[in-house]
């Protein structure tokens, strides 16, 4: 296992500059994103069509002994609007392509949200079963729209050789295990998730037991973490749209890894993790408002560098 970085957070420098300073922070391992929603400052998709920025590109990050974990495009192909539908449905088709040239094993992407009919114009997150037509709602959504288009796309994916690791993200169709597994149910195998567990801590999911119904459908990790406000929580609940920015009043913020929770929980996060199969990659994802994107990061990656097992285990004596 080791530790990663996801570059977004670093956006106005270039990839050169990026991996000089990862690892000065003892990082040699990047996720890039290449478009939609994180961008494509540091990998962008015309590579596909243009063999020396490819070969430069690959240069690059050979040269400064680095290594990919992902490809990532976070979106909502299944945005009602048509036109930012198929936009980010194009973008996640190259990003599997571009993986493939790469020989890129994962690329990450959200499921994404559809509207509640074929006339909406803006998605729709379903988050209760009453009134009875917000079922009617999800049930349309998942037949009609979330099974045609994943069961396609994941089998284009594995036509070229990449696994598809979706962001278990409220707002989108896949928020928790239960709809993760479900969609694996649907489109198969080549579709699992990009493990993000600040996103469980807010929706009250334990991380670390849920590790243990996914098993072998977690193909990447998000290193972020979540701070919960006691004093805040009873008036607002969990279900919070005020701005990330408005952190005295919020009921929870984004966190660097070790700001919200301590050495131990991470190290029985990452030893779990192991137990059930995944010993890849912990890709530092900065979100937390109150640190720069420096501060984040050096932080994150001093706290995770100890504390990740780098060796695999090898045969016990008594085994």
């Amino acid at each position: 296992m080791r530790v990663g970085v996801f570059t977004p957070l670093l956006s106005q420098l270039p990839l050169p500059e990026v991996l000089k300073k990862l690892k000065a922070n003892g990082i040699g391992t990047v996720e890039l994103g290449t478009g939609n929603y994180p961008g494509d400052a540091h990998c962008n998709l015309s590579m596909l069509k243009d063999r020396r920025a490819l070969e430069t590109f690959k240069k690059t990050i050979a040269d400064e002994g680095f290594s990919i974990s992902a490809l990532s495009c976070h979106g909502n192909p299944l945005h009602p609007d048509r036109d930012i539908a198929k936009a980010h449905q194009e973008t996640s088709r190259k990003t599997i392509l571009l993986a493939e040239k790469l020989g890129v094993p994962v690329m990450v992407d959200f499921s994404g949200c559809p509207g509640d009919s074929k006339n909406a114009k803006r998605p729709n997150w379903v988050t209760c079963p009453w009134p009875p037509d917000f079922l009617e709602t999800l049930k349309w959504q998942w037949d009609d729209v979330v099974a045609p288009y994943w069961s396609k796309h994941a089998k284009f994916a594995a036509d070229h050789g990449v696994k598809i690791a979706i962001e278990m993200h409220p707002g989108f169709v896949v928020y928790n295990p239960e709809t993760m597994l479900k969609l694996r149910a649907i489109a198969g195998k080549q579709i699992g998730c990009n493990y993000d567990p600040s996103h469980m801590f807010w929706q009250s999911i334990d991380p670390i037991a849920a590790i243990r119904l996914l098993g072998d459908a977690i193909f990447h990790v998000h290193a972020k973490d979540t701070q919960i406000y006691e004093r805040n929580l009873p008036l607002t609940g969990v279900l919070d749209t005020k701005a990330y920015t408005d952190e005295r009043n919020r009921s929870w913020i984004f966190r660097t890894c070790g700001y919200g929770h301590g050495e131990e929980w991470w190290r029985e996060f990452v030893s779990t993790l192991r137990m059930f199969g995944y010993d890849y990659v912990l890709s530092i994802e900065h979100e937390d408002s109150l640190l720069s994107a420096e501060e984040g990061l050096s932080r994150a990656a001093s706290f995770l560098n100890p504390i990740v097992p780098r060796e695999k285990p090898g045969a016990a004596w008594w085994a």
